[in-house]
């Protein structure tokens, strides 16, 4: 059995058949067949093959698609808004099932993923996987040793305890969190007496915003979403290090 392709129980789900649940029963049950083989919970699909249930063939399930999007400020990371808002969404072209990863509040700017791939949501997200984000922070006052101690020590919010890699910058600071809690950034730095006037994320993971501009977004290949995967940035690529340097000379 080979490691490649897609779980037979997860094209079924998103070929509309079933839940994923529900179509491990249907496997179970001997009703799913591939290339005309009854197929087992451990069968995997190749591009090319044939699924039927019950003898009738299961239309191919759309490709998804990721997408980076240099997020502007004023604009609400949620797929709908109560309150009319513009969300991030207005920004895409209309792909079904596109979502945005995380959040970025309203006032905030820079780099946001966007997907159809509810697993990648689950692996850019869940605290177990670790992914950095990194920010570029404008605040007054800013931040001197002390503060910038205190944020690596840790500070006290409403929900427990969070802490920051940080390193002083021009007019405020760069700050690595590996957590994604609510306004946790502006939070922090309130915390320690420097409230935060702009604030814009550079790097998730091994990717970077590049000379991506405000408003502007470009649909990720399989280069980039290994980037994308990537904790952080310990083995860069030439690719890599090449995108660092574009971001760090447009936006830090």
């Amino acid at each position: 059995m080979t490691d490649s392709g897609e779980r037979l129980q997860k094209v079924l789900a998103r070929a509309g058949v079933a839940s994923r649940r529900a179509a491990e029963e249907l496997i179970t049950a001997g009703r799913v067949a591939v290339n005309g083989i009854p197929a087992g919970l451990g069968v995997r699909v190749q591009p090319g093959d044939r699924v039927t249930v019950d003898g009738e063939p299961v239309a191919a399930p759309t490709p998804h698609v990721t997408y980076m999007l240099h997020k502007p400020a004023g604009f609400v990371t949620t797929a709908q808004d109560e309150l009319g808002r513009r969300t991030v969404l207005d920004a895409m072209p209309p792909v079904p099932g596109l979502h945005p990863v995380g959040r970025l509040d309203k006032d905030s700017e820079g780099l946001l993923i966007l997907t159809t791939d509810g697993d990648l949501t689950l692996r850019l997200t869940h605290p177990r996987f670790e992914h950095e984000k990194v920010y570029r922070v404008w605040c007054f006052p800013e931040p001197g040793e002390q503060e910038l101690a205190a944020l690596r020590r840790g500070v006290e919010l409403e929900e427990g305890f969070a802490r920051a890699e940080v390193e002083p910058a021009p007019g405020g600071a760069l700050a690595l969190l590996r957590e994604g809690r609510k306004r946790q950034v502006r939070r922090m730095f309130a915390e320690v007496g420097c409230p935060v006037d702009r604030l814009l994320r550079y790097r998730v993971g091994g990717l970077w915003l590049g000379d991506l501009g405000p408003g502007e977004f470009v649909q990720l290949g399989e280069q980039e979403l290994d980037w994308l995967l990537q904790p952080g940035t310990r083995q860069q690529s030439p690719a890599q290090r090449e995108q660092e340097a574009l971001t760090r000379r447009l936006w830090l």
